[in-house]
């Protein structure tokens, strides 16, 4: 029985720590699910939090999740456990039944599944659950009191700090189609051989004031009683989708200038802002001067965003902007960076850096070799990623063969 039990503490531990660190190290692409979520449910009111819920929703799962691991205060964990399973396992029948969003975000961007697949894995949680929540009295303390307590605090605590980092910078990791390295013309792509889309076509012919659906292969078309109404294309299967399907770039002329940004041989200052009016003003002068020295070095730099004539007019009026402003999908533009403004530099299409606008770099100072200065930069994002996922690691190696937590 020790080690059905261990094993239910371990599954779920881990499918939690690992659904609350993809969400933790993206809090802006959590909070973008909630908003979708609260727009879908006529919960308007309810999209301003949806920045701290999302931060919330993270802390607890990796809470949940590192107390089952380490065994810190089980008979609480095991509580929150089953309230957690039970509350998310009705919310996402309800969501499988309605459908209001096709991706359900519990696993972010690291992990897609449909709302009917996520509950399913709920279903299989539940199993290690109920195991927990019946055993709950029988499992053993991993220390005393105050010292499980504290530790149980600090796991609470350490992925609302991965949070706010990852907001002040970027994402530790980056599992969106926009990662640092790629090449946006393969991603945009459809390689030879891919399934398309099918479609069914369904006609609908009326007699006698009944209306009836056909296909092809058997409508009416030698009964002339039945009178033809429309016809409608159902799409049987999905085909397959590029990565980045929604990328386009149209100055304010109107004119699509995207495989102009894609193919320039020289460096490319995208200077990324979903929307000007809710852009960082300090963030904006930061933009405004490193396009001054990006445009005296030769690159060309250019503003995406998504707000209207009007408030790029207005934002004219305020900044005095050194660049072109160019419209963008607004979407599309959060999913490139997670910030307000951010930067991206590209060159022949190929992501050689991002940034929030707290980190941009000294064009000066890198000037003789930016591709270096930005691999290098890359290196020490993957370090600090490493140090957490290993940090990590050790826990649940440690939850393994730490016996008196069973």
């Amino acid at each position: 029985m020790k080690i059905i039990v261990l094993i239910s503490r371990i599954f779920p531990g881990l499918v939690f720590v690992f659904s609350g660190f993809v969400k933790a190290i993206d809090p802006s692409g959590s909070a973008i699910k909630f908003e979708e979520y609260f727009l879908a449910f006529h919960l308007d009111f309810l999209v301003a939090a949806a920045l701290p819920l999302a931060i919330l929703l993270s802390a607890a799962e990796m809470m949940i999740g590192l107390n089952l691991l380490v065994g810190l205060r089980m008979k609480l964990t095991t509580w929150l456990l089953m309230i957690f399973m039970l509350v998310f396992t009705i919310l996402t029948l309800l969501l499988a039944l309605t459908n209001p969003v096709s991706d359900c975000g519990c696993f972010g961007d690291a992990l897609k599944l449909t709302n009917w697949q996520t509950f399913g894995k709920n279903i299989i949680l539940l199993i290690p659950t109920l195991i927990l929540f019946i055993n709950r009295k029988k499992l053993s303390h991993f220390s005393s009191s105050n010292k499980e307590w504290t530790l149980a605090v600090m796991n609470f605590m350490l992925p609302i700090l991965l949070s706010v980092y990852c907001l002040i910078h970027q994402p530790l990791l980056d599992f969106r189609p926009y990662k640092i390295g790629t090449h946006i013309p393969d991603k945009m792509t459809i390689p030879d051989g891919a399934p398309m889309d099918k479609y069914e076509t369904i006609l609908v012919y009326k007699k006698e004031g009944v209306q009836q659906e056909f296909t092809e292969s058997n409508f009416p078309w030698q009964d002339t009683t039945w009178k033809w109404v429309e016809t409608r294309q159902n799409l049987i299967s999905r085909g397959y989708e590029t990565p980045i399907h929604d990328f386009s770039i149209t100055n304010t002329e109107g004119i699509d200038i995207t495989e102009q940004v894609l193919t320039d041989n020289g460096y490319v200052l995208l200077i990324i802002a979903p929307k000007l009016e809710q852009a960082s003003m300090k963030g904006m002068l930061a933009m405004n001067e490193l396009a001054m020295k990006a445009n005296n070095l030769g690159f060309n730099t250019y503003c995406l965003t998504s707000s209207t004539s009007i408030q790029l007019d207005d934002f004219r009026n305020t900044f005095r902007p050194v660049y072109e402003l160019c419209t963008t999908d607004e979407t599309t533009l959060k999913t490139i960076i997670r910030a307000n403004p951010g930067l991206l530099v590209l060159r022949e299409g190929t992501i050689l850096g991002k940034w929030n606008h707290t980190d941009i770099p000294d064009i000066r100072e890198i000037k003789a070799n930016l591709t270096s200065y930005i691999l290098d930069n890359q290196r020490h994002c993957n370090e600090r990623s490493a140090v957490i996922i290993l940090a990590l690691a050790v826990l649940v190696i440690y939850s393994v063969i730490n016996k008196r937590a069973v």
